[in-house]
Parts: structure tokens; sequence; C-alpha cells
């Protein structure tokens, strides 16, 4: 990017630039200082490709804008009210663009040559398209083409249908008909029952064989739409905004500054004066100091007791009437979300759904950091409605701070549903009450190493998670006496346990209890009960 951007014109005065999958305000952010780092005094305006298409194809109005270029999307705009669908990227979404009308035209001629051997009308079309001698240099070019070279080929798919051949002809069908069902979904919810639509992309010129099928399929459900192709380009469309921004207008998406100094007062962020000389200390006594600094940990723990008994039973009401447990966080809090969350259904022989960790920045964050995911709020308020929470669920947002916009936002959005919601921050300073049914507060006190909350933070915040998850499973009759009579005999350690669990509980030898338990099936619960009777 940076190399395209220093090959264009650097006297300029502001900028536009909206680019495909540019929909987050990190990636705006990450955007706007790249370009200004091109254009050092220009004004930039940065955002996703779909902004620039709105705004080519309605100006300020509200419409709808069906977008069929090498990917597709839809988007709609009523006053204030954005809605999307479509736009996933090529591999899980894009369906109707030209990427994936061309690639289902690649494994029709393959379906069609290993069950018929027969020839289609279109592999001549293609091979010629691509200069391309047969199949096999097909399917090599196919193999290292990029999205937009597969695209290239939604010209020749469509003179193909043109001619009469119907197997091409439901491709573009099948295209058109998603392209027609998210039109109506961001239409319902919208409350647009005559839409003007309009169609942007290369794949929706004047007169084409799609156009004309996205109008006829569209006439069905949505009899009342106005449906017209955009006379100007997003490129346009992106100069418009430019032009219309205001004198002091940047996107940035650093915090205020008052989240800034707010952080900065965390308990968790203040320095250590017991661990000032870190550099200085041998090995011996570094141990000893983080041996010492634990006993903050037991402290923390004592003096949440009370807060920690709530939560087990708000987390137990909640799993007794069919809810979920949620935990929220980023960083290392989310990873130790998500860590409790995973050993539930091996421990307890619960299901995976039952309790769920859910982490800034996805899987990716588990083991690598994703810088700024943590930083949006309507993110984790977005996660929220992602899974479906209801009002049955519960959410426990876990941050050290407590202030990381993307846990309050989880916890705002579910409290919204009516989710019952649990706060767990180890800065004493925070309140939570609007945030929250309950806050628990882990006073462990500034970290050896300042502001790196994987330490006294993070273990308190392990425990504080045991405690709970393991208090809610106990009463829902997941143990007897200390004993996980419903945990998953999935491996031979687990087989083991089992056995001896068995064999403890009836009073025989190994073999004997191994013996109940294969002819039960490895069932342990059902096992168990038996020998109670």
């Amino acid at each position: 990017m940076r190399a395209i951007f220093s090959e264009l014109p650097k006297q300029i005065n502001r900028a536009g630039i909206f680019l495909a999958g540019c929909g987050t305000a990190e990636d705006r952010h990450s955007l706007s200082n790249l370009c200004a780092e091109i254009w050092p005094g220009a004004k930039i305006l940065t955002g996703s490709d779909r902004d620039s298409g709105l705004a080519a194809a309605v100006g300020h109005g509200d419409g709808i804008v069906v977008n069929a270029g090498s990917g597709s999307s839809v988007t709609g705009r009523r006053g204030d009210r954005i809605e999307n669908a479509g736009g996933w990227g090529h591999i899980l979404g894009d369906t109707g663009g030209g990427y994936f009308i061309s690639i289902r035209a690649l494994r029709l001629i393959l379906r069609e040559y290993d069950l018929h051997r027969g020839e289609v009308q279109l592999t001549a079309k293609i091979l010629h398209a691509r200069s391309l001698n047969n199949l096999d240099e097909l399917v090599r070019w196919a193999q290292t083409a990029d999205k937009m070279e597969i695209a290239t080929l939604a010209p020749v798919v469509f003179e193909a249908a043109a001619s009469g051949d119907v197997r091409v002809m439901e491709i573009i069908e099948e295209g058109a008909l998603v392209l027609c069902e998210y039109t109506e979904a961001v239409a319902s919810r919208l409350h647009l029952l005559a839409p003007k639509v309009m169609l942007l992309g290369g794949l929706f010129h004047r007169d084409s064989i799609y156009t004309h099928a996205f109008r006829r399929r569209l006439k069905k459900n949505l009899p009342d739409a106005r449906v017209a192709t955009a006379e100007r380009a997003p490129e346009l469309g992106a100069a418009w905004l430019a032009a219309e921004m205001d004198e002091l207008t940047k996107v940035r998406a650093k915090p205020a500054e008052n989240k800034i100094d707010n952080l900065a007062a965390a308990l968790t962020e203040q320095r250590n004066p017991r661990s000032e000389n870190l550099e200085k200390m041998s090995a011996r006594e570094l141990v000893e100091l983080f041996v010492e600094e634990e006993r903050f940990v037991q402290d923390a723990l004592r003096g949440a007791i009370v807060d920690l008994a709530k939560a087990i039973e708000i987390v137990t009401g909640a799993l007794r009437k069919g809810g979920r447990l949620f935990y929220v966080g980023a960083g290392s809090s989310g990873r130790i979300g998500v860590l409790d969350a995973s050993e539930i259904p091996p421990t307890f022989g619960a299901s995976s759904d039952l309790v769920q960790g859910i982490i800034a920045g996805g899987v990716t964050a588990l083991h690598r950091s994703v810088e700024g995911a943590e930083d949006e709020e309507s993110v984790g308020a977005l996660a929220m409605d992602e899974r479906g929470t209801k009002d049955v669920d519960v959410v426990i947002g876990i941050t050290a701070s407590g202030r990381t916009p993307f846990v309050l936002g989880a916890l705002g959005r579910a409290k919204s549903l009516g989710a019952k919601t649990i706060l767990l921050t180890c800065n004493p300073a925070i309140r939570g009450d609007e945030l929250g049914n309950l806050s628990i507060h882990l006073a462990v006190g500034p970290e050896i190493l300042t502001g790196s909350t994987r330490l006294k933070a993070g273990t308190a915040t392990k425990v504080a998670l045991n405690i709970i998850s393991t208090g809610a499973m106990v009463a829902l009759g997941k143990v007897r006496g200390n004993l996980m009579i419903d945990l998953h005999t999935s491996s031979t350690k687990l087989r083991d346990r089992a056995v001896r669990l068995v064999a403890d509980l009836a009073n025989c030898d190994y073999n004997s209890a191994r013996e109940r338990l294969e002819a039960g099936g490895w069932n342990l619960r059902a096992v168990v009960n038996q020998i109670g009777k």
C-alpha cells in the first residue's frame, strides 16, 4: 500500500481513501497514519469502500446500494442508521460477486468432465480468455491465481449464460438470488417498504444479464423497490466525502485524554516500590520477591469471598434456567477466561456451549497480541449480539484495570439485553454499579513489572474464575463429595481417573472398577448412580 501511495501526487490538500475491509476504527487509524506519512500536510478521511459506494450512489439520502464487482456487499442507510449484509471476503462470503460466479463456473467445468467426460461450451471460452491449452493448465492457473484474476472470468461466464447454457445460467441466478435476499434483509431491518436500490460495480452494467436476473428476482419479494444503476463510481464518492470533510476532521482511534488519565490512575498501573531495582537483583532474590508478592493474591481473594459467593449464586441461577455463562476479556484476561471455559466440558461433562470464552481479537489473540482489538466498545457489544445473548444468560466481564472498552461494551450490551452481568476487576477504584449486577474487586496491588497484569492480577483472576465455575458445577450436581462424576472419559488419563473414582466409591479393586465402566460404555455418571442404589 505504501508503494502505491508513493506513486501518487505529493502536493494535495485532502484525500479520501476508502478500501475494502477497512471497517474498524483501528483499520481507519492505521490507514490514516500511513497516509499522513505520504501526505503530511493534507487532511485525510479514511473508511470502507461501502462508505464511498453509498456516497456515490445515494449521496446524503436514504437507500440501499448493491455492489457486485470482484466481491459483493449490500449496504443500506435510513437517516443515521446503517445496515450491512455480505462483504465477508471471498473465502467466507462475497456471494454474488465476480469471484463467486467465476469459481462456480470453473467447478462446473471440472465436475462435468469428471462425471461425463463431456465438453462444456464454457470450457473453450475460458481457455481462450486465459490463453491456456487444456484443463491441466487451467487447474494450475486457478491454483495460483488471486481473487481478482479469477473474477476476471465473469464476463466470459455471462456470455455463456446469454448463449443459452442452462447450467451456467443457474450460477447467475444463484448469485442474483443471494444478493436479493441480502437486499430484502437490509430493507427489512431499516423498515424500508419501497427502497431506492442502486446497483454498483462491474457486474451491473446497464443491460447485463446479471442486472436483469437481479431485477427479476427482487421484483418477486420487494415489488415496490425502485431499482436503478448508479451513475457515479465509488471513486467519486470518496472524493466527494473528502471535499465535504470539516476543517478539523481527521480519523483517529486513540482514546480520549480523560480515559488515558483514568487508566494511568489505576492501581494496576502504579509502580511497585518493592521491585524498583529488578535489574540489580540476583535470580534467587527475584524468585523470593515473586513468591512474597503472591500473598497479595491470597489477601485479595479473601477480601472478595462474599462477592465470589454471590457470583456463584448468580451463575448457578442462570444455568439452572437454561442460560449460559460468558467470560469476556482482552489480552491476558481474555485468555484466562477462554482457558477456564475450555476446561468445563472435559471436567464436568457439560456442553461446550454452556460456558464460553470471548476474547478481543478472536482466536488469533490466544497466541499472539492483536493490537487495538480491545479499544472499541462497539466490537464488544457486537460480540454479545453475535453469540445470541439472552436474558437468561450471565456475562462476566474481566478487566484488570476496569477500563477495557471491549469488555465495557460487552457488559453494557449484555445488560441492555436483560442478561445478568458481573464485572471482575483488580482496580478497587472502579465501582462498576452501572455496568453489572455485581462487581468483584481483587485488589492485588501494583505488579512487580509495572502494568503487567499477567502476573498477580492474572493469578487472582484465574483462581476467581476457578472458584465461580467450580462452585456453579457443584451446585448443579456434577460433583459427588470431591469427585467429578460427570467427567468425559476421553483420554487414557481421564479413563484412569474414572476407574480410580469407581474403585473408591464401590470399594472394589482397580480391575473390577474398570470392568464396570467398560460394561457401562464408560458412562461414569451411570455407573456411579448404580453404585449408589
